[in-house]
């Protein structure tokens, strides 16, 4: 039962948001071998100027253990 969260900056459209969690949908049924019906999306949009604070601390930094692809930024720099 793979639950997909999408946190990205607030700005992109709504046909945006569904080809991307289609995308999504497409890549977790071919490579887990799990039926559609058993995956979920959700996307969360995040203003820029929260991002540091929302999202890179506590799920980029505080989880480095869970992260399959760092971000090729340090907003600390």
């Amino acid at each position: 039962m793979p639950h997909i969260i999408l946190k990205m900056a607030a700005g992109r459209s709504e046909a945006m948001k569904h080809a991307v969690a289609e995308n999504l949908i497409k890549a977790v049924i071919e490579t887990l071998g799990v039926d559609e019906s058993s995956v979920s999306v959700a996307i969360e949009d995040v203003a820029m100027s929260d991002w540091t604070g929302k999202v890179y601390v506590p799920d980029i930094q505080g989880k480095s253990d869970t992260i399959y692809k760092k971000p090729g930024y340090d907003p600390f720099r």
